[in-house]
């Protein structure tokens, strides 16, 4: 089961960071991915974890100002949003898939077998 929370209102340029705390399984061998859905849009990935520290995939959008980490010793994943844009504002999904998944799989939604409820992160212009 995987929990995320954290979103709310803030202003343009403002920072935020996100929670996903999972229950049921280890986070360090899980692939984790962060998604938003804005209003009337698709599913995007945003952010990426590879299992074991193998490494982080960032969206174009969100390069240079999201950051993913994980906290083993908590079992949390969490993603740190800076500079946010009016344009970030969506329901923020994490999501986990069990082992290493392939580059070209990571922003896949069919990718990941686990779901957060999803928070409602809203910028303000």
């Amino acid at each position: 089961q995987l929990q995320a929370f954290g979103g709310g209102l803030v202003q343009a340029g403002g920072s935020l960071r996100l929670s996903c705390a999972a229950s049921g399984f280890t986070v360090a061998d899980l692939t984790i991915g962060w998604f938003r859905q804005a209003p009337g849009k698709e599913r995007e990935g945003v952010s990426v974890l590879r299992n074991r520290e193998s490494g982080t995939l960032n969206a174009n959008s969100v390069k240079g100002r999201f950051t993913i980490s994980r906290d083993n010793a908590k079992n949390m994943v969490y993603l740190q949003m800076n500079s946010l844009q009016p344009e970030d504002t969506a329901v923020y999904f994490c999501a986990a898939a069990k082992g290493r998944k392939i580059t070209s799989t990571l922003w896949a939604i069919t990718t990941y077998c686990y779901w957060g409820q999803g928070t409602l992160v809203t910028v303000s212009s």
